[in-house]
């Protein structure tokens, strides 16, 4: 007979803590991947758009969107973290270190940094550190996330619980001020906003109007776009079989989404710097529309400069309901509409 050739990827019994995963299949960015990024989201922001707004900042070229460049780290490390994962968790200490680049090439590597098994033994929790680096070997992005996922045997022993200690937020110090960038040309009419970093104020609550539906094809292409292969997202003959009867939407399509539609409220905020934390509250479908929301956490100076600041912003998308009333936590949870809750900081001139 011969040896099985095929990845089932690993199930919570194949994790150990201080597991190092070179993940496979380096992705060189091209322009067709952030002309569909655009196609899939509408992200507006123009530093990601503009070549002439990009080079009056102070950069060669046009960054690629800052979540586009998570997704396709996020998508590297599926196969070996969650193929067999129930539901990605939450999402701390990230930051975005480098911009890249169309040409540059992302490949990612993981660390196990902690391991919990649930009380149904069915399941457990990975918490992983994903690091994505250039063809440089330059780190461009560094975040942890946590996933339950499934064991192989319910009956297989647990390891001992480790639960690692994350910040609540990145410290406005440790962000990554982008090399070379000036504010002097910064063009509120190019950006498309009138405000800038001195006119928002903690706890400001920004309602973004628009909505968006996702359609079934738009979901699945954005998934493969960033190779994506989680079975929850893609295979509908299994998942008739579960809970929901149908395919999920991959989390991160509705952070993009969140995003783009944050740009009615937050032009200015033209590049996101850290992750503090994340939770994708509840599943989100095909032929859902989504609203989003933002509130203001904190508004910091960025360290060194008179010209730039950080926002610390709390956005919230819900789906299929308007987010004018600010839907959120409710009574020790979330109201039924909340599909995620994303905290991060994001960058603006003063």
């Amino acid at each position: 007979m011969s040896a099985l050739k095929t990845n089932p990827g690993n199930f919570f019994e194949d994790f150990r803590v201080g597991l190092l995963i070179e993940h496979a299949t380096p992705r060189t960015i091209t322009t067709g991947d952030v002309a569909l990024h655009v196609a899939l989201t509408g992200s507006r922001f123009a530093l990601a758009c503009a070549e002439p707004f990009a080079h009056s900042l102070g950069f060669p070229e046009s960054p690629i969107d800052d979540w586009l460049l998570f997704h396709l780290v996020f998508g590297k490390t599926v196969p070996d973290i969650s193929l067999n994962a129930v539901a990605n968790l939450g999402y701390a200490a990230g930051r975005f270190l480098a911009p890249a680049y169309v040409g540059d090439t992302v490949s990612a590597v993981s660390e196990v940094i902690g391991l919990k098994e649930n009380s149904n033994g069915e399941t457990g929790t990975v918490y992983v550190r994903s690091i994505g680096q250039n063809q440089l070997g330059e780190t461009v992005l560094d975040y942890v996330r946590w996933v339950m996922v499934r064991k192989r045997d319910k009956a297989s022993p647990a390891p001992a619980p480790h639960v690692p200690s994350l910040p609540d937020a990145v410290p406005v110090e440790a962000l990554a001020i982008p090399d070379g960038l000036v504010l002097e040309a910064y063009d509120d009419g190019r950006a498309g906003s009138p405000f800038r970093w001195d006119d928002y104020a903690a706890g400001e609550k920004i309602d973004h109007v628009d909505g968006m539906t996702i359609e079934e094809a738009e979901h699945q292409l954005a998934t493969r776009l960033y190779q994506n292969n989680a079975k929850v997202h893609f295979n509908q003959f299994e998942q008739a079989q579960g809970r929901f009867g149908r395919r999920l939407i991959y989390g991160g399509h509705v952070i993009s989404l969140a995003r783009a539609l944050s740009f009615n409220g937050l032009g200015n905020a033209f590049k996101i710097a850290g992750l503090n934390g994340g939770r994708h509250v509840a599943p989100c479908f095909a032929g859902d529309t989504v609203y989003a929301w933002t509130e203001v956490v904190a508004a910091e100076p960025a360290p060194g400069r008179t010209d730039l600041g950080a926002l610390r912003l709390r956005t919230i998308a819900v789906k299929n309901r308007t987010a004018a009333d600010f839907p959120g936590r409710i009574d020790g949870g979330y109201d039924p509409a909340v599909i995620l809750e994303l905290d991060y900081w994001a960058l603006m001139p003063r």
